[in-house]
């Protein structure tokens, strides 16, 4: 898989150095424009995956260079982050298109987070999987389109709307790992304590419908996320 590409822009050089370092170091190629025109001009003449914008900055502040972004590209994320936290500043963030938005001082695990799950979001949405609605799985036939679940000489399984949509993006990535924050982001839109243990909830009813072919396994990879496993 390619690495991502991130248009930091930060026009305090110290704090845009060391923010870039370690989104480096996290695995992602992070270009670093040190105000608000440069940022324009960086975005303009390359392809990025997600921007990173500072509000206050000479030249151009981070909304003015937010909304001549989203004339170019409606999809890209933006992330804000600002030494301000006044409600006016946050609310306008979001109208000018933000997906997320950090106050600073801010811890750079919390931000690696969210660009994390921001990029896994936009990634699963491709046309392929939006056709794809019939899976084999073992013995097992699943139509995402009647979210219904069929086991060789039984009768159908009518899923819920969350079980289908769960074992349908297993179902995606079977053989291989289905990442926890991906289901969360995409089934239940937010990844904390409760949706993760409601996701746990209904991994343990897909395995009881599935057990019927010893064949097929959801194996749970502490830490990362799930595996369906078929022979």
């Amino acid at each position: 898989m390619s690495k991502k590409k991130i248009l930091l822009v930060e026009d305090d050089p110290n704090f845009g150095i060391v923010l870039k370092d370690y989104l480096t170091l996290s695995g992602y190629i992070v270009t670093h424009a040190k105000d608000g025109l440069d940022g324009l001009i960086e975005f303009k003449n390359n392809d990025f995956d997600m921007c990173i914008l500072d509000v206050m900055m000479p030249r151009k502040d981070g909304f003015s260079l937010a909304m001549d972004i989203r004339k170019n590209d409606k999809e890209i994320p933006i992330i804000f982050l600002t030494a301000r936290s006044m409600k006016e500043d946050i609310l306008k963030g979001y109208q000018v298109g933000a997906d997320d938005y950090l106050n600073k001082p801010f811890d750079s695990e919390v931000l690696l987070h969210k660009i994390n799950v921001i990029l896994m979001r936009k990634s699963v949405t491709t046309d392929s999987e939006d056709e794809t609605f019939e899976f084999q799985i073992g013995g097992f036939h699943l139509n995402s389109k009647l979210r219904q679940l069929t086991f060789t000489g039984s009768d159908a399984i009518k899923l819920s709307p969350k079980e289908n949509k769960l074992l349908r993006l297993l179902a995606i990535h079977k053989n291989d790992l289905m990442p926890r924050e991906l289901a969360l982001t995409k089934i239940w839109r937010e990844d904390n304590y409760f949706t993760s243990r409601s996701m746990d909830v209904y991994i343990a009813k897909l395995r009881r419908y599935l057990k019927e072919d010893s064949s097929v396994e959801i194996i749970n990879i502490h830490g990362e996320g799930f595996r369906l496993m078929t022979q």
